[in-house]
């Protein structure tokens, strides 16, 4: 179950890394992640959440969200289904614009636990989420 998590995962994140429409991709599989090499000394493989911070904050989180539809609603994230969650809706809830800027959390951030579903389908659904 997690070679699958591993490998849908960085292959979400490879596909939406430097597309105009999301502002950043956090993935420590990434060599564009900070942590990239810590992570490559230290795991086997990078797991299963990708993190993708949209430009237009909040609101466009939120489009984001509701448009999903593989990837289902959820607070707890890591099942074999894939799952998101809005940071600041969740475990950033209630944080002040400073609070969350000390914790490089922005109000345009999406949490996905990437599951073991065909990575087509997601990519697919993350695609659809993300136009316009």
């Amino acid at each position: 179950r997690m070679e699958r998590h591993n490998a849908n995962a960085l292959g979400l994140a490879r596909a939406f890394e430097g597309d105009a429409r999301v502002r950043a991709v956090l993935y420590p599989g990434l060599p564009s992640h900070p942590d990239h090499a810590i992570a490559a000394a230290q795991m086997r493989g990078f797991g299963g959440m990708v993190t993708l911070d949209l430009p237009g904050g909040f609101d466009a989180a939120a489009r984001f969200f509701d448009r999903l539809q593989v990837f289902k609603r959820a607070t707890s994230l890591g099942g074999v289904e894939s799952l998101a969650s809005l940071p600041v809706l969740t475990s950033q809830y209630g944080w002040t614009d400073e609070q969350l800027a000390r914790a490089g959390v922005t109000r345009g951030m999406v949490r996905l636990s990437v599951g073991i579903e065909a990575l087509d389908d997601l990519i697919a659904d993350v695609d659809h989420a993300l136009a316009i």
